[in-house]
């Protein structure tokens, strides 16, 4: 029988000192060179072990495997059980509470040059780069409520480089639907305090575009909470985005948004009028568009060695 995950689990339970998380697991698994036995692993491996994890321990007492506490869910052999100390646990969950608590060191918009190295990678919009432009709130024409009126991230898409410019000429002229637009709100981290507040916000200003998304590089590893913005994406359709600043290929859609087909004119004209940087933007996609050739100096600024940038930002 093939080596699987599950396997990988059994055998790096088997040594471990403590109950981990599936992410601990997998590394483990790596250190051990134990991830060398297993056939095909995907791209987001990790991600596949902590699903057969959750779902083995699922109701089923034939398991080898216990899930011990949620904020986050570590796995521990069964029949190592009796050296869980709830105690130890207990320690462990009240440290990433305080941590979560302090928060990190960076700024929100500290994240901006992250987000707009992630959207204009193969790793979103299905390989299509996304062309983006910060929105300050501050030069809005009324204050107030402008971080639940503006996005903080706004951004495009057209097929310049990968259709025939006869089709989308032809497009121009039938479904009009090759410009897709996009609306980001970033948050450092979401946490089962701050998720809500985060969500609805991200709906409230992000409901003009095709696609909003909220956008966090800590989303805390807890049951509830992850289930919660499953729920959330489902009902309203905002998508979530991890950007993972500790290996920047692991950033991802969490939640991928549910595009719509048109877009909110009204609101569109309000942010124009009371915004002077996304009526800017607007006349640039414009400009673009007609000229079929995206001008990247009017639009946010693609970091070419965005490692180093984020570790400055998490040194560390």
């Amino acid at each position: 029988m093939a080596y699987s995950l599950l396997d990988l689990a059994f055998d790096v339970l088997k040594k471990a000192e403590k109950p981990l998380t599936y992410q601990e697991v997998w590394q483990a698994g790596q250190d051990l060179g134990l991830a060398s036995k297993l056939g095909t692993t995907g791209k987001t491996p990790w991600q596949s072990l902590g699903a057969r994890l959750y779902v083995d321990v699922l109701d089923n007492e034939s398991s080898k495997f216990i899930k011990v506490g949620k904020r986050p869910a570590r796995f521990f052999l069964k029949e190592r059980s009796k050296e869980v100390k709830e105690a130890i646990i207990a320690r462990i969950e009240q440290a990433e509470e305080k941590a979560v608590k302090n928060g990190p060191g960076y700024k929100e918009r500290d994240l901006h040059p992250v987000l707009t190295y992630f959207v204009a990678t193969p790793a979103f919009n299905r390989g299509r780069a996304v062309v983006t432009k910060t929105i300050f709130h501050e030069a809005a024409k009324k204050a107030g409520y402008s971080e639940w009126t503006y996005p903080d991230i706004v951004g495009f898409s057209i097929p310049l480089e990968d259709w025939q410019h006869d089709v989308i000429e032809f497009n121009e002229l039938s479904d009009r639907n090759a410009l897709t637009l996009f609306s980001f709100e970033l948050k450092r981290q979401l946490t089962k305090s701050t998720y809500r507040e985060a969500y609805f916000q991200a709906v409230s200003n992000s409901s003009w575009a095709h696609q909003g998304y909220l956008v966090a590089a800590d989303i805390a590893e807890d049951d509830d909470l992850r289930a919660e913005l499953d729920r959330l994406a489902s009902a309203f359709g905002i998508g979530i985005i991890q950007l993972q600043l500790s290996d920047l290929s692991e950033s991802r859609v969490v939640y991928p948004a549910r595009a719509k087909e048109t877009l909110d004119w009204e609101t569109i004209n309000k942010l124009c009028e009371e915004n002077q940087d996304f009526r800017t933007f607007l006349q640039c996609v414009k400009i673009d568009v007609n000229s079929r050739k995206v001008h990247r100096a009017e639009y946010d600024t693609v970091i070419k060695d965005i490692e180093a940038y984020v570790q400055k930002l998490c040194p560390g």
